[in-house]
């Protein structure tokens, strides 16, 4: 054994203590440090010949990397949407890496029957019922790009032939529908083979970004019976407008298509008891994706695909091989997602789950969804910002008066990110250059909305 990796081995709980102490005090101190950066990285240095050991490489990355870290934990982080990790979901991603279990399958483990004991309570707190099975995957992307492969299979069956066999091409021309899709979404059209151009935009009403159904309706009546896929959104990224999903849901009655929701954040909307109407139909979708490292509070990286028909999603992911067996009635997990090497990133979502229960999560969505209401009151009065849409959930989205706008927005995300109290990103809403704060931090209290809205009013000056 090298001596380094021998000495480490024996000097393993020390080393372990060492890490600890430095998660502990950067995790202590990340309401105080700056929410983002402008510490140049370190110059890049070639591969060391024999390292320095555990305790070394500890040193050298507080050293070197960990003071270009952003507080992105932290609660005045405010992009993108990301949550933080809770700690009960920390200490169960920790161990993911310390019991370093192949969640593809079985294989002599407990570990995928966590996942399944995890993805059904997921599924209770979604009211989802036991139609639906789900699956771990990395991120909406993947879970978007998971459900919409299903969804294309479909679209094979109604035509009498499999995709997954024949390929994309056997499809002939795809029409998929939507109302405001994410980015995400076009990305896996364009990794499904069926092309960014298989993409229609539908209407939406004006100021709203929910899909028009009499619009909807249309463009499935002028299909003339062709199948499609339409993606609904259960909260959209600039104003977390939902779709009306049991009114889509119910269009399947007049109309064939495969319905595939986004909900990567505002599905957790229904914990709410106040909100749980804009998630009503959920339960219909044929496919759904859900991020948890957003919402829920979990580490980078886990989302979870979920769909009606587990049999089209074999078809589509099966890696049957001689040491990985075929599928069967109850198929391993690496027949029903892209990926055969699968950490066990079930373990974070199940320590938050059982930690926290459902009390603990509907507090992180209301409370979040408080503190929004609270920024956009401010923005509201604050003079030099304008809101460009109601705060119908956990986003406030809102634009700089000035010209060039574009410029203007640059300046206060620029100013708002150098000022390390908070952090926003840009965006565009409605052809309008805009900005988007975005709440979902188990740890922000209203507090928190006070400094960020002062330093929205000092960038905005």
């Amino acid at each position: 054994m090298h001596p380094k990796l021998a000495a480490d081995l024996g000097r393993l709980p020390q080393l372990l203590d060492a890490t600890r102490d430095l998660a502990a005090a950067a995790l202590a101190g990340v309401e105080s440090r700056p929410v983002a950066t402008r510490s140049d990285a370190p110059a890049r240095v070639p591969l060391p010949v024999d390292g320095s050991g555990a305790e070394g490489a500890l040193a050298w990355f507080a050293q070197r990397w960990q003071p270009g870290f952003s507080a992105s934990a932290g609660p005045r982080y405010l992009g993108f949407v990301t949550g933080g990790a809770t700690p009960a979901s920390i200490a169960g991603d920790w161990l993911t890496s310390v019991f370093d279990q192949n969640a593809a399958s079985p294989g002599g483990s407990s570990a995928a029957e966590l996942e399944h004991e995890t993805l059904g309570w997921l599924a209770e707190l979604l009211e989802l019922g036991d139609a639906h099975s789900g699956a771990f995957v990395t991120g909406a992307t993947t879970a978007n790009f998971a459900g919409l492969a299903i969804g294309r299979e479909w679209l094979g069956e109604r035509r009498g032939v499999s995709v997954a066999q024949a390929g994309a091409g056997a499809l002939g021309h795809v029409e998929v529908l939507s109302g405001t899709p994410h980015s995400s979404v076009h990305k896996a059209l364009s990794m499904l083979g069926l092309g960014r151009d298989s993409l229609h935009p539908v209407p939406t009403p004006p100021g709203r970004e929910s899909v028009d159904l009499a619009a909807l309706a249309e463009r499935l009546d002028a299909l003339a019976g062709r199948p499609a896929i339409v993606v609904a959104n259960a909260g959209t990224v600039n104003t977390v407008d939902f779709d009306d999903l049991a009114a889509i849901a119910e269009l399947r009655r007049r109309y064939p298509f495969w319905l595939h929701v986004d909900g990567a954040f505002g599905a957790f909307a229904g914990l709410s008891a106040e909100h749980a109407d804009r998630v009503r139909g959920l339960a219909e979708a044929d496919s759904i994706c859900v991020d948890l490292h957003k919402w829920l509070n979990v580490p980078y990286d886990a989302a979870v695909v979920f769909t009606r028909r587990r049999d089209l999603q074999v078809r589509v992911f099966q890696n049957a091989a001689a040491y990985l067996g075929r599928p069967g009635d109850d198929p391993d997990f690496l027949h029903l997602v892209p990926e055969n090497s699968r950490r066990l990133r079930a373990l974070a979502t199940w320590f938050t789950l059982a930690a926290y229960g459902r009390s603990g999560h509907r507090d992180i969505v209301e409370r979040t969804i408080a503190c929004a209401r609270k920024l956009g009151a401010v923005v509201d009065r604050l003079p030099g910002l304008r809101l460009l849409a109601p705060v119908r959930l956990n986003v406030v989205c809102f634009t700089v008066e000035g010209d060039p706008a574009e410029d203007r927005v640059a300046e206060v995300v620029r100013k708002v990110a150098e000022s390390g109290a908070a952090f926003v990103t840009p965006t565009v809403y409605d052809g309008i250059p805009a900005i988007r704060a975005a709440f979902s931090n188990w740890r922000t209290t209203e507090a928190d909305v006070d400094v960020i809205a002062e330093t929205l009013r000092a960038a905005a000056q």
